[in-house]
């Protein structure tokens, strides 16, 4: 069983049905300000800052919420969705920190979608219908600097299990860049389940090199993980890895035997992420990523057999280079257990992993990766003076939306403070989600295993960048390496 973001929205044509079965009517006692209430004045505007950056053509969302004439047959639904807080799809804890990209509607943007609908779904004057949100075609992040595809075209044949595959691309770089913004985008969305971009620098004293293809990657990955065997173009857990569900034990944190803490491949640096209904993350000034010169970048994808057919895919990355001098440099660390064993039939199962921060560092952005199984997770400090504090609780996790949790402010986190992330995995029949409760859950690439990670973007205190150019922004030409 497969669950993509889409089924999230799947009740949504239901509800359109019902819609047209029993028409709105103002004439139930609906108050004057309901009938006041209009989509032009009123709804658009939320829904402009909202909910069209997917509800428009070409993007994920099933339908487009730009105009009345596209919104109004879905009203009835649009109000579910709003009042049960489904959308716009938001999963952390509302009492436990505070987020910059909070994607949540107040109560009084709930209150008058609400009344909108009850008072009949009115359009409205068409000169209160505010300006329509400019995007630029494709990208959420406006037009990228460079944009770099996949060398070739993947062709990912009718049937069998979900593959992970792995495509090295030259971008060409002769000198440090520092990237602002970094977006992945699909080739297919039907078949693309995720991406993850990592850099991978040249060796010491290299500068021109061989980009590696996906099969010297993938060989390479699996000499390297020898807790993991290979099944065709996955990666599972071997069987005779020792059960620890609490990884906080292990001298590791349950980290195992991973490449760089978590990461992909040994001495690579993590870059973008593409997941189910997640948006780019917008870095703060003078926040960047650097990508060494002569480095390489690998695209991770994981391609999902869902339509029954020989499937093509060409995704690429957008680079939105820093016009600024650069002053901090984005790391990534995953807290990951890959040594936990789920039981048949556990509806709350308890796994957790732990890291202690190796000097002084502001957390900027959590993100929780779990598979269908997963039901809850929390990330909580443990600071050296005694203090503890959650610093992100997701009570209710959602496979099919997994969110980047961007803080307001970066917390800072002092050297030797003790982090621990606790999961809750549901593998019982009352998931409906669950491919098989029967079976033991051990870790695995295929969404029918488990994974388990928190993982955190950091910034280390201190620290100064000093490109030896001008920023790489200043002045670049827009290019794209589909020439």
């Amino acid at each position: 069983m497969k669950r993509t973001h889409f089924t999230a929205l799947t009740a949504l044509t239901i509800f359109a049905a019902a819609f047209f079965l029993s028409p709105l009517s103002s004439a139930d006692g609906l108050t004057k300000s309901m009938a006041s209430v209009t989509f032009n004045k009123d709804v658009a505007p939320i829904l402009f800052k909202n909910c069209v950056e997917c509800h428009r053509p070409g993007e994920t969302a099933p339908m487009s919420l730009l105009s009345y004439k596209d919104a109004r047959p879905w009203a009835r639904s649009i109000r579910e969705k709003v009042v049960s807080r489904e959308m716009p799809p938001w999963h952390a804890d509302p009492r436990v920190g505070q987020f910059s990209n909070d994607a949540s509607l107040t109560q009084s943007e709930i209150d008058t979608i609400k009344a909108w609908v009850d008072g009949g779904a009115k359009e409205g004057e068409p000169r209160d219908l505010p300006p329509e949100p400019k995007f630029v075609e494709g990208w959420g992040v406006g037009q990228p600097d460079q944009i770099l595809k996949m060398p070739e075209e993947f062709s990912l044949e009718a049937e069998g299990p979900d593959e992970y595959r792995y495509f090295g691309i030259d971008p060409g770089f002769t000198e440090d860049k520092y990237v602002q913004i970094a977006e992945l985008r699909p080739g297919n969305r039907r078949i693309v389940h995720h991406i993850q971009a990592f850099i991978l620098p040249p060796p010491p004293g290299v500068q021109q090199w061989k980009t590696p293809t996906k099969e010297e990657i993938e060989g390479f990955i699996a000499m390297q993980d020898p807790i993991l065997r290979p099944e065709g173009f996955l990666r599972r857990l071997r069987a005779n890895v020792a059960v620890f569900d609490d990884g906080c034990q292990l001298p590791n944190g349950g980290g195992g035997n991973q490449l760089d803490g978590g990461g992909e491949l040994r001495y690579s640096m993590f870059l973008a992420t593409f997941l189910p209904g997640s948006k780019p993350e917008l870095w703060g000034p003078g926040t960047v990523r650097k990508i060494p010169a002569y480095s390489k970048i690998i695209m991770n994808v994981h391609y999902a057999r869902t339509t029954g057919k020989v499937e093509k895919d060409r995704s690429m990355i957008g680079l939105v280079f820093a016009k600024q001098p650069p002053r901090k440099e984005l790391n990534t660390f995953q807290i990951g257990n890959y040594y936990f064993r789920i039981p048949p039939g556990a509806e709350n199962h308890r796994v957790t992993a732990c890291w202690t921060a190796p000097q002084d560092i502001h957390v900027v952005t959590a993100r929780p990766h779990m598979h269908n199984r997963g039901k809850a997770m929390e990330i909580k400090a443990f600071y050296p003076d005694g203090r503890s504090e959650v610093l992100l609780n997701v009570p209710r996790y959602d496979f099919s939306w997994q969110t980047s949790y961007s803080f307001k402010q970066p917390m800072a986190i002092p050297k030797g403070t003790k982090f621990v992330v606790t999961a809750y995995f549901d593998n019982s029949a009352k998931n409906r989600y669950n491919p098989d409760p029967t079976q033991a859950v051990r870790f695995g690439d295929p969404t029918y295993d488990e994974m388990m990670f928190g993982a955190l973007d950091y910034t280390v205190d201190g620290q100064s960048l000093k490109p030896t150019a001008a920023p790489s922004g200043e002045g670049a030409q827009k290019k794209s390496a589909s020439k």
